[in-house]
């Protein structure tokens, strides 16, 4: 049991780590023109932007930090989930 927990925990904290660089590379790809049309600059937009349309507000002038604030949000769900499994495992006693 305490296995199949800890790799859940595993497991969602690389899903999130993954997503991170997701968002790090998409956001890399502005730098290049046309870098949005490729496979790749498709593929990350259909994955980032939905979760990085809600953070949109975080403009100053022509500068978003959408990005920088979807990154910072899944980095407090993920110390969020670091700190559950150490609730879980307190309950269970271990």
């Amino acid at each position: 049991m305490v296995a199949f927990v800890t790799f859940v925990f595993w497991l969602l904290s690389q899903a999130i780590g993954l997503y991170i660089m997701a968002i790090v590379v998409y956001a890399l790809l502005s730098w290049f023109p046309g870098a949005y049309q490729t496979k790749l600059g498709q593929f990350l937009g259909a994955i980032v932007e939905p979760f990085q349309r809600w953070f949109n507000f975080a403009t100053i002038g022509m500068i978003g930090f959408a990005p920088l604030v979807a990154i910072v949000v899944l980095s407090i769900v993920r110390g969020g989930l670091a700190y559950l499994e150490q609730i879980i495992f307190r309950l269970m006693g271990m």
